[in-house]
């Protein structure tokens, strides 16, 4: 995070005394980054945070992942890979991934409105964009309220868990890394500058502690073995909420996309303007309504582009979308365009854009670089014909082996 903030009751030097009203030492717990070389926080427990009485596996959902070969873009329907009872799953166990590799992985869910159990990724940071709904996002350093159009960032191994005011659609995207406002945002001294399209004042963490009692707490726990992502369910003697202050620069905030203001030009900006967050080899962009090129020739959907170093996954959250009109795509579904395939709009989505002054769409993109796999979310929830909706004709198209054409351009 890029600035100071402290909540709660603190000694007055760190690494101190602090006692109870009733004389009881409170424990420190310093929860810091990159070996204590980086962001860090100072919580201050009634328990001991390490205290421990059991430890089981937890099984994790289908995390397994099919390589996209033979290459194709592909379009995946969200809206579709929750019905009837799946509707209403936990925010943490019922995510379904989607698509992933070694660095992240994006993962769905439509949850209920019953809270989730206390949940820890210890693989790195997570970014969950909340496609619909409310609620609140209970932490080890205090409760920070979300809605529709919030990215929730929540710190490698925070405390934490989901508790929906409504059904939520949560889009959730797990880094193995730390994930934070890109670098070229920032000052030498970790302000956000002039030229950056949100500023510290959009951000928000908790502003309480959430001190709360027990005994016996379980914990899911997800983390790394040398056979991939596993989890554990840890017990501990102590609830991990009973902090009672806490400071530093590490800690879980929302960032709404309604804050955030798209940077535009006289003619196609490229996607790096569109950047809202980075991680360890993948970005997190955001495309918003926005006024488009004012040039008198200017084209306001992209050109075709081969991003020859990145897969781009884009999920499309609101709005009509203009490049992708006539390719079966709509709200709640998601495009891969793999690296090694370029792409663009629908070839009759360029004339249509031209003249047009304004674009009222929504959409979240992450770029990664390496290759992006699906998940057993993503292949449930496939487009087949996608793929082949430039040429309006796929591989059963006449002319090929006779058969009927399986897309045709609207």
């Amino acid at each position: 995070m890029p600035y100071y903030r402290a909540v709660g009751a603190l000694p007055r030097q760190r690494h101190t005394q602090l006692r109870t009203e009733g004389g009881d030492l409170l424990r420190e717990e310093l929860m810091g980054e990159e070996g204590f070389s980086s962001d860090s926080s100072l919580l201050y427990h009634r328990g001991v945070p390490s205290a421990i009485t059991d430890s089981q596996v937890w099984a994790l959902p289908d995390q397994s992942r099919t390589p996209n070969h033979p290459l194709k873009p592909r379009h995946l329907r969200l809206q579709d890979l929750f019905t009837g009872e799946g509707a209403g799953a936990c925010p943490v166990e019922g995510r379904r991934l989607v698509l992933g590799n070694n660095d992240v992985r994006i993962s769905y869910v439509r949850t209920g409105t019953e809270p989730s159990p206390i949940y820890r990724n210890a693989i790195g940071d997570e970014c969950v964009f909340v496609e619909a709904g409310s609620g609140t996002v209970e932490t080890v350093f205090g409760v920070i309220a979300y809605r529709a159009g919030d990215y929730v960032v929540v710190p490698r191994s925070t405390d934490h868990r989901w508790v929906p005011a409504e059904p939520s659609r949560l889009y959730a995207i797990e880094a193995n890394s730390h994930i934070h406002p890109p670098k070229r945002y920032l000052s030498r001294f970790g302000q956000l500058l002039e030229h950056a399209p949100y500023c510290e004042r959009d951000l928000h963490g908790p502003t309480q502690t959430h001190v709360v009692d027990g005994q016996d707490v379980d914990v899911l726990v997800k983390h790394r073995t040398s056979a991939g992502v596993v989890g554990t369910r840890l017990t501990y003697a102590t609830h991990p909420f009973d902090v009672v202050g806490w400071d530093g620069c590490l800690y879980p905030y929302t960032f709404n996309i309604e804050d955030y203001m798209p940077i535009t030009g006289k003619v196609h900006q490229p996607p790096p303007v569109h950047q809202v967050f980075e991680g360890h080899n993948f970005v997190v962009c955001n495309f918003l309504p926005r006024k488009v090129d004012y040039h008198e020739l200017a084209i306001p959907v992209p050109y075709y582009h081969s991003n020859v170093d990145s897969d781009e996954v884009m999920f499309y959250v609101g709005g009509d979308y203009e490049a992708r009109k006539g390719s079966g795509i709509g709200i709640g579904s998601i495009s891969l365009h793999p690296g090694g395939h370029a792409h663009g709009p629908q070839p009759s989505a360029i004339e249509a854009s031209l003249g047009v002054d304004y674009f009222a769409e929504s959409a979240v993109m992450v770029d990664t670089f390496a290759p992006l796999e699906l998940g057993e979310g993503g292949l449930a929830v496939e487009d087949p014909s996608y793929a082949w909706s430039w040429a309006g004709r796929g591989p059963d198209a006449p002319g090929d082996d006779g058969g009927p054409a399986v897309f045709s351009n609207s």
